[in-house]
């Protein structure tokens, strides 16, 4: 019974490694560069801003973002809850604002509801979500809407955090980890005919998804549930490697902390979900809707790493007491797989940002965050709007 409970489980955690590894060799190996679409005439866009509270970084946003505005574009920034200046920033940047005030109900989904609301007056051939925290690099609207043209379907930019420079090692490990999950494995994914999941910003998709979609989830991570139900409902999203869309990590270490507590928990609900999606058969009729079920199934990096450390160390106490030595193969190659994965990706994209002498230090950032797991495994969704702060030094 040990042996079988144990081979079970180095199965499950090999299968998560298998996922992961085939989306990062797959984003990381070289390929050759895609043809970019270009077109004299596009039609009329309209960008969606949810704001709460960014006065100190939305101008720099609205200036990024103004550079590709083309005639007949709109810039719609929706001034959540706000008590500084966002509202007149925007004002002065030539944005439609509307200023909502619901205490009841909070956050960024009900404000980008708020946001199509008013867009449905005279609704836009496509609308590009972004961030009021983040920069779009040149060609990015572009980009995005001539891939939402060529294939009427939700785009997805490359959705990149940045660490500021001489951050500390921790946040250029974040950033790392940030590079595989939102540039190298929905390449990856892209890559293999497979759909990707949405980021929260960058995003672009046809009016007619952006008036059927249902926005006021009020979901820790409503990104990764708007993905899954556009995919379920025979829209799943594409990755435009072609569009850049950054934001610096937070100045204060507790702002980093909340953030990252808040995502990664999000993701651990989210892996719940899937599990039990997957357990239905109707999960199976679409390939692309089970793709992203599976790909939400592959634990945030940190713990991945945890969980093929802890298999194997098991498996070999197993082995040395004389279970069996099937559980310490598989977690073995798992071990194999894993390691095969990061480093092809830190080759092809993280050699300036981790130089070798620094990979040594990965294995105690990670054991240094495990402690916050089971806090985030027990803790419910929050509803309401939390503001990333970046205004403190670190």
């Amino acid at each position: 019974m040990a042996l079988l409970s144990l081979t079970v489980a180095g199965i499950a955690c090999f299968a998560l490694v298998a996922i992961f590894a085939i989306e990062c060799i797959a984003g990381a190996w070289p390929s050759g560069r895609r043809a970019e679409r270009s077109f004299s005439n596009r039609p009329a866009i309209a960008v969606l801003i949810p704001a709460h509270n960014e006065a100190l970084g939305i101008a720099a946003t609205l200036r990024s973002i103004g550079d590709q505005i083309r005639g007949g574009d709109r810039i719609v920034v929706v001034a959540d809850n706000c008590d500084d200046e966002t509202a007149a920033i925007a004002r002065i940047f030539g944005a439609e604002v509307i200023e909502r005030r619901d205490s009841v109900n909070r956050g960024k989904g009900h404000a980008l509801a708020a946001g199509v609301a008013h867009l449905r007056q005279s609704p836009p051939a496509i609308v590009v979500f972004i961030d009021a925290d983040c920069q779009i690099a040149s060609g990015t609207l572009d980009a995005l809407v001539a891939d939402v043209m060529a294939f009427n379907r939700p785009v997805q930019a490359r959705n990149l955090q940045l660490a500021p420079t001489g951050a500390s090692i921790g946040l250029a490990i974040g950033e790392f980890a940030f590079r595989i999950k939102n540039h190298v494995r929905p390449l990856g994914m892209s890559r293999l005919g497979m759909p990707c999941l949405m980021t929260g910003t960058g995003m672009a998709l046809p009016w007619n998804l952006v008036e059927q979609a249902n926005l006021a989830t009020g979901h820790l991570v409503e990104d990764m549930k708007f993905a899954l139900e556009l995919a379920q409902n025979g829209a799943p999203p594409r990755f435009c490697e072609q569009a850049l869309v950054t934001s610096l990590f937070p100045t204060s270490a507790e702002a980093v902390e909340t953030q990252r507590r808040r995502w990664e928990g999000g993701h651990l609900a989210m892996m719940r979900f899937a599990v039990g999606a997957l357990s239905r058969p109707s999960a199976w009729r679409s390939a692309a809707y089970c793709a992203l079920l599976l790909d939400v199934l592959v634990p945030p990096l940190t713990l991945l790493a945890a969980a093929v450390a802890v298999m194997t160390l098991i498996a070999a106490c197993a082995a040395l007491l004389g279970v069996g030595l099937l559980p310490l193969a598989i977690a073995v190659a798992a071990v194999l797989l894993f390691l095969l994965a990061i480093g092809l990706s830190w080759a092809a994209f993280a050699t300036e940002l981790l130089p070798p002498r620094q990979l040594v230090r990965l294995p105690a950032y990670a054991i240094a965050k495990l402690y916050k797991y089971p806090r985030m495994l027990l803790s419910s969704s929050r509803h309401e709007w939390v503001r990333t702060d970046r205004s403190r030094p670190q």
